[in-house]
């Protein structure tokens, strides 16, 4: 190391702690620059020597949008592997592949922006492959096992600096940047902040990013939670970078701030960092810093202490230090440890769902027909890299079990285009080329997918081409063209096969088909055009469009009939297309197969009972599994996911992947996309209380497994677990071991049972192993809003131990100390409106645009609050409301008259601006309070006296 000398400044002194460092360097950079420090592109400061930094790099289940990398499976994936170990060494390799390329190309950043941590509370939410589970636990565990492996473990230099996302309480596309969560304390409390926190006090995260969405009426990028939650979890310096465009969106979608200046100002005061806005271009963020500067609604110390956390992390980074970085060599890059790692994440990710009759393994002479439109398909989702392998379902079996052995049939209908003047839609044919548009120095950018316009447009003539048509739901199809080339539109507008899959920010692939008059319109969903012939070329336009006849030449069933009737055994590989129905920006509206995978479902199984479903697939599904021998699921398994599969199917591999999500039965099983109260309505596994389709943990195995010997004892700080599992099967498998609690029989609602811990266990033949858990006392505990913090009720606690969250083998009880229940001490206290028990169309909104919760009515309705065992004493004669806005709020108790009813004399002005109306009121001992709220007001206190 080198000494600091009269000639190196002392931020250059890697013997001094970095917080003097920091110091040092913040002291020498002019305002203009710290400002410049705010951005996510941040320009280099010559004069110091300083390099230019930006911060963000997708690396959710390997490096994304820089070129090839190798490819894992999807989070959702990584999170049916239940494998902590697994996944910390998937972070391992992601991380070290960053580097490598790092080195390569320094546009490839070391602030990786993963995992994503929101919880997978509705199935529909488009960006389920981002997820890990619908369980806190399991998501913070598989997180921080990930976060763990991102940063390495050299104590004093991370290999890379991960930022978790989507803080807080995002899980819906629709709508995502206008939407708000309503969150009441007690789903605040023990279910979104909960993955958070636990994987930021695990120590290895840099950083959070806020989400798109309001919670209870604020925008998460001002949110008062980074400051009162985030930033006391640890003392390490957290950077908080916004999300792309989210600055911009306080004022443009959101209307919460009159100008850019004082919104800017908001979210860096309550903690955002580093300004993801406007691309490259720096101008427009520095711009409305110094402008929030000037008009003094920020200071010089508020921009510090932003930079001041952007650095510590280029610190940590070993940025400064390249001599002592112990990183900066990593060179390891598509190694065959890495390739052997992506087929090992893919096998312990596929879920076995059914096996009936032990249809599965398949038996090694079976002649097998693999059909569906994924059977052949290795699909990328919006945050892959490029892949350097890949292997299909199709591929895979090919190589497992010889091509003789294997027929396909994909199952797409193949169609024809005649136009009125009776020519037919023609690829004309083209000299092949480079199949995407690329950026600098040859990079993907996903922004600017939009296909070629080095291949000519399509034309028409006598005998046209006969497409592949694809349906993937709601109408919503693509088609392809006889070369394999998917047809597309770029920016001029014309129609071309151009694209390997469907993909970009705006997909432009897909299309519908609109009955007029005689035939069809070709609707071009990406621009929203219909197709028209031109004399030069087929093109999407507003006026004229084509009415095409479509002639089907061949239906997909068809030909998986005679491909499964020849067979000894049908794999029906069906699914999603990442980039179609439920994605970034796009919820699905359904948990329903597409009808033309249900079609072909429908006709393998007809031709042959011995069909196994294979979902492939970045979310649950509903589907008629009563009629089906065998069943199985896998996220998009990345570069080795057909390899894998065809592992599983044939015996090669057990199956050990659960399920990290409830799979619902139906949709009139979901709550509204938009209800977020997973308590009140019976949400997740935790309060759900219908029959699932397939429920949370469930995965089946081609051993079986005997527990016995559950142990529980109290302890001072925890309850030690213990029990044996045995392998009783015939071969060699994992299973994932899972403890749960619940509490037996508590004062208010409380999860059915909630994961305690878990294991994945690799077990031989016969071979018996003991395990054991330490479960500490907080994870009985639950947020008690009558007295604003946690507790543990005293009394029996069961604890529950199996393969699923509903096959449970053993149980036994603990008797655990704790703080009695308590009547709320409204006397001393009042009520925040907020901290009720039961709701009725009710929104918790923003008492202020800087803190504090308040309530009001769904919009045309009456909402109803219930707070229970208030404590009045010896009694009140007075009841004063705090409300902002007009209406009433009518008082009452047990669910009795209405004792009192107040309205403001005239409405406040605006919805920050509060009154205080009181009435008389007389109560006295312990009492349910009742209120009913009318009107369009907030309720932020209420106050008993007298």
């Amino acid at each position: 190391m080198t000494a600091h000398t009269p000639h190196t400044p002392p931020f250059r002194d890697p013997h001094l702690p970095f917080a003097k460092r920091i110091d040092d360097l913040l002291s020498r950079l002019t305002l203009d620059e710290k400002i410049g420090f705010l951005h996510q592109f941040v320009p280099a400061v010559e004069r110091l020597d300083i390099p230019a930094f930006r911060t963000g790099q997708e690396a959710l289940h390997g490096v994304a949008w820089m070129g090839p990398a190798t490819v894992f499976p999807q989070a959702v994936g990584l999170g049916a592997t239940w494998n902590t170990d697994l996944v910390r060494r998937v972070g391992e390799a992601v991380s070290k592949e960053t580097r490598a390329m790092r080195a390569r190309d320094d546009r490839v950043g070391l602030n990786v922006w993963s995992p994503t941590v929101n919880l997978l509370r509705h199935p529909l939410w488009g960006r389920n492959e981002e997820g890990y589970s619908e369980d806190p636990r399991l998501t913070s565990a598989i997180a921080t096992a990930y976060t763990h492996g991102l940063r390495g473990e050299h104590p004093t230099y991370w290999r890379t600096a991960p930022v978790l996302k989507h803080w807080l309480a995002h899980n819906n596309e629709t709508g995502r940047d206008v939407t708000s969560s309503s969150v009441r304390p007690r789903v605040l409390h023990e279910y979104d902040l909960r993955a958070f926190r636990d994987t930021v006090e695990a120590g290895a995260v840099a950083g959070v990013m806020p989400a798109y969405n309001l919670v209870n009426g604020r925008p998460n990028h001002v949110s008062p939670y980074l400051r009162e939650h985030l930033r006391t979890w640890t003392d390490e310096d957290l950077l908080v970078c916004s999300d792309a465009g989210a600055p911009s969106n306080l004022v443009d979608s959101e209307h919460y701030f009159d100008t850019h200046e004082e919104a800017t100002a908001a979210a860096l005061l309550a903690g955002v960092d580093s300004f993801t806005d406007h691309g490259t271009d720096g101008s427009k963020i520095t711009a409305r810093v110094r402008g929030a500067l000037e008009q003094g609604l920020l200071t010089e110390s508020d921009v510090d202490t932003a930079v001041r956390r952007q650095l510590s992390v280029r610190f940590r980074l070993g940025e400064f230090d390249p001599r002592d970085d112990p990183h900066a060599g990593t060179g390891e890059f598509d190694t065959p440890a890495h390739r052997a790692l992506a087929q090992e994440a893919a096998e312990q990710a596929v879920v076995l769902l059914k096996n009936d009759g032990g249809l599965l393994p398949l038996a090694e002479d079976a002649r097998i027909a693999v059909v569906g439109l994924l059977a052949d398909e290795c699909k990328l989702d919006w945050y892959s890299g490029t892949l350097i392998h890949r292997s299909t379902p199709l591929e895979g079996l090919y190589e497992r079990f010889g091509a003789e052995r294997v027929e396909f049939a994909e199952g797409v209908d193949r169609v024809r285009f005649r136009t009125a003047a009776g020519t037919f839609l023609q690829v004309p044919a083209a000299d092949d080329a480079e199949d995407r548009v690329r950026g600098a120095e040859g990079a993907l950018d996903p922004a600017t997918l939009t296909g070629r316009t080095d291949l000519p447009p399509l034309t028409t003539d006598a005998t046209g081409t006969e497409f592949a048509l694809m349906e993937w739901g709601e109408g919503v199809l693509t088609l392809r063209a006889p070369d394999g080339r998917y047809l597309s539109v770029a920016e001029d507008g014309c129609l071309r096969a151009s694209a390997d899959q469907p993909g970009g920010w705006i997909v432009q692939e897909t299309f519908r088909l609109e009955p007029h008059e005689n035939g069809h319109l070709l609707k071009h969903l990406g621009t929203g055009r219909h197709v028209c012939v031109a004399a030069d070329g087929v093109k999407v336009a507003e006026a004229n469009p084509e009415i095409f006849e479509v002639i089907i030449t061949e239906r997909g069933e068809d030909a998986v009939r005679r491909a499964a009737a020849e067979a000894d055994v049908v794999v029906v590989v069906a699914g999603n297309d990442p980039h179609i129905n439920g994605r970034e920006t796009e919820d699905r509206t359904t948990l329903r197969l597409p009808q033309h995978q249900e079609r072909l479902l429908h006709a393998a199984r007809a031709a042959n009972p011995h069909t196994v479903l294979a979902l492939v697939s970045a979310y649950p599904y509903a589907f008629d599994s009563a009629r089906l021998p065998a069943a199985l699921w896998t996220a998009h398994g990345g570069q080795a996911a057909g390899t894998a599969l065809a592992r599983v199917l044939a015996g090669d591999v057990s199956p050990a992947g659960r399920l990290p999500q409830t799979w619902y039965a139906d949709d009139a099983d979901l709550p509204d996309l938009l209800d977020y109260d997973v308590i009140g309505s019976r949400q997740t596994y935790l309060y759900f209380e219908g029959t699932p389709l397939f429920p949370f943990g469930h995965g089946l195995s081609y051993a079986s497994f005997a527990y016995a010997d559950l142990k529980a004892k109290a302890q001072s700080a925890s309850v030690s677990v213990s029990f044996t599992v045995t392998n009783t099967g015939a071969m060699a498998a994992d299973e994932v071991a899972q403890l749960y609690l619940r509490a037996v029989d508590p004062a208010l609602p409380r999860p059915r049972r909630e994961l305690a811990a878990l294991d994945r266990v690799r077990l031989e033949p016969g071979e018996r192993r003991e395990l054991s858990f330490e479960v500490p006392l907080s994870a009985f505990g639950f947020w008690d809003v009558h007295q604003g913090h946690w507790r543990r009720e005293p009394g029996p606690y069961e604890l529950l131990a199996g393969a699923s969250s509903e096959d449970v083998r053993l149980r036994t009880t603990v008797i655990l100390d704790g703080e009695a229940s308590a009547p709320r001490p409204v006397l001393s206290r009042g009520l925040e409106a907020a901290d009720f028990d039961e709701q009725s169309s009710i929104e918790i909104v923003d008492r202020t645009k800087a803190a504090g919760d308040a309530v009001t009515p769904v919009e045309g309705r009456a909402g109803e609050l219930v707070y229970r065992d208030c404590d009045f004493g010896k009694g009140v004669s007075e009841v004063s409301v705090t409300v902002a806005g007009g209406g009433a709020v009518d008082v009452s108790l047990d669910g009795g008259p209405v004792l009192a009813s107040l309205t403001p004399e005239t409405p406040t002005p605006g919805p920050y601006d509060y009154t205080t109306v009181t009435a008389g009121i007389l109560a006295e001992g312990v009492r349910d309070v009742h209120l009913r709220l009318r009107g369009p007001l907030r309720l932020a206190h209420v106050v008993f006296s007298g």
